[in-house]
């Protein structure tokens, strides 16, 4: 079905058209068909979105629009899968596929959009245009009764109250609540706390000094971890996976579920560093020289530990932060995640292009810090510093993260990887010479930020070799 030429809306085949008067109402077909596009092509992310918005087939103001979204919702309550082939089929069974336009306009709506990622504001446009149709219904229907009530005027500012507060309370997605949840919740908290003081209540950082400031990351944090390049960013950001994976011994819980989303390096050259990682093989050697029979054996030793763990990895490079949150989702609805590490945030590109890059960023780490608090579980972010800490020779500090200042800001944690001071770093390596450690560096681990907790900076060696940080023998901050 089109448009009438008049322009006026056609009259729903599901109830009696609202009165919006002489004029056209607000709507932007568009946006609507973008919208239902996104629906049909990207596995049900957009339409969960909408569903959490309380989107309703009214909201479109195309009757075509109305009858698809309404058969998608079906299908998705049935847990089937949306597509062109189940809708068109569901549309076919309920006598609606001519007057929806039939299974040819539902392919061309598939082909109009290259992905979903704008998904979300054609969303706010069709919530805003159906906001503004409500308002002028209501308006447009007060205006008639009040020419013509026969009852006092104190029963019809009543209902035209009722009416306006309505709509406000449709447009207010649904997430105050008592506080009486939150409090039960806080209380199992402390009770975890008094009965594990000396334990780990998140999930497990691997290093026992970062553990006593953080107890573990904890669900709804957004971490931050920064440092120059060549400083192990990514490697310690394997070594907190690798804790997170395998249980101590006296540990009473399971492999935690993490996705890596690894926006540089590809995940063969990922699980390279793990491998080496856990079997303690230095990469480099691995690379220029033949692996003896013991390399090889504590290889496939690690390969069969790794074996069957929930880790996901995600190679995709140039992907933007709609795309990310989307996976997310999926993975979360077949497996609840524990934990999700990103590196890094300088590589997700913005929505909008032609935004300054440090807008562009600012939003991406606002939508982590939402997506941490969505899926309730921490998400570490890897990050890059800019060159002033080292042009000033100086350690580096939080507003040297670059491109954007409300990193900062949104985040929980921030850590900045840095090198100590030249007389503490020779010490913390002479010892680790000495130790059989060679190859290693001293590097110290700024907490610069804890919003639940203490700052302080803790010493690690790091062997590029083995991509491994650890925690030296002893404190060497007293040493200087």
């Amino acid at each position: 079905m089109t448009d009438s030429p008049s322009g006026r809306r056609p009259r729903s085949r599901q109830a009696a058209a609202p009165n919006y008067g002489d004029r056209v109402p607000p709507h932007n077909l568009d946006a609507e068909r973008g919208l239902i596009a996104s629906i049909v092509i990207d596995g049900g992310d957009t339409l969960q979105r909408c569903l959490e918005q309380r989107v309703t087939a009214d909201y479109f103001f195309d009757p075509k629009h109305q009858d698809i979204y309404a058969v998608a919702v079906q299908l998705n309550q049935a847990s089937t899968g949306i597509d062109e082939i189940t809708l068109t089929e569901q549309l076919r069974r309920e006598g609606k596929l001519e007057s929806a336009g039939g299974a040819t306009y539902i392919n061309e709506l598939t082909g109009l959009i290259a992905s979903s990622a704008h998904a979300p504001h054609w969303l706010a446009i069709i919530r805003e245009k159906h906001f503004l149709r409500q308002l002028i219904s209501t308006a447009v229907t007060t205006v008639e009764k009040a020419h013509t009530h026969a009852e006092g005027i104190e029963r019809l500012l009543e209902e035209v109250e009722q009416s306006f507060f309505r709509i406000s309370e449709d447009r207010i997605s649904e997430s105050a609540q008592t506080i009486d949840g939150p409090i039960a919740e806080a209380m199992e908290l402390v009770q975890r706390i008094i009965r594990d003081r000396n334990s780990v209540q998140g999930v497990p950082t691997g290093f026992p000094d970062l553990d006593a400031m953080t107890f573990g990351f904890q669900p709804g944090q957004m971490v931050v971890v920064a440092a120059r390049p060549g400083m192990g960013k990514t490697s310690i950001a394997l070594n907190f996976i690798e804790a997170a994976l395998f249980p101590k011994p006296n540990e009473a819980r399971k492999p935690s579920n993490v996705l890596l989303f690894s926006l540089e390096m590809p995940a063969r050259e990922l699980a390279l560093r793990l491998l080496c990682s856990r079997a303690r093989v230095n990469m480099q050697k691995l690379r220029t020289a033949h692996p003896d029979e013991r390399m090889q054996v504590d290889l496939v030793q690690a390969a069969n530990e790794y074996k069957g763990l929930p880790l996901v990895v995600d190679d995709n490079g140039g992907q933007n932060i709609l795309e990310i949150r989307a996976k997310c989702r999926r993975v979360h609805a077949r497996t609840p995640l524990d934990m999700v590490v990103i590196d890094y945030i300088q590589l997700i590109n913005g929505l909008d292009s032609g935004l300054p890059r440090e807008q562009q960023i600012a939003e991406v780490s606002r939508s982590i810090k939402a997506m941490a608090k969505e899926f309730k579980i921490p998400i570490i972010a890897l990050a890059q510093l800019n060159r002033k800490s080292e042009d000033e020779a100086r350690q580096p500090r939080m507003s040297d993260l670059r491109e954007s200042g409300s990193i900062e800001q949104d985040a929980d944690i921030v850590m900045l990887i840095s090198k100590p001071p030249i007389s503490q770093g020779k010490a913390a390596e002479a010892e680790a010479e000495q130790a059989g450690q060679d190859g290693c560096y001293s590097r110290q681990l700024i907490v610069a930020k804890n919003r639940n907790g203490p700052t302080s900076d803790i010493n690690l060696l790091f062997n590029p070799g083995l991509t491994r940080f650890e925690t030296p023998a002893k404190d060497y901050r007293n040493n200087e």
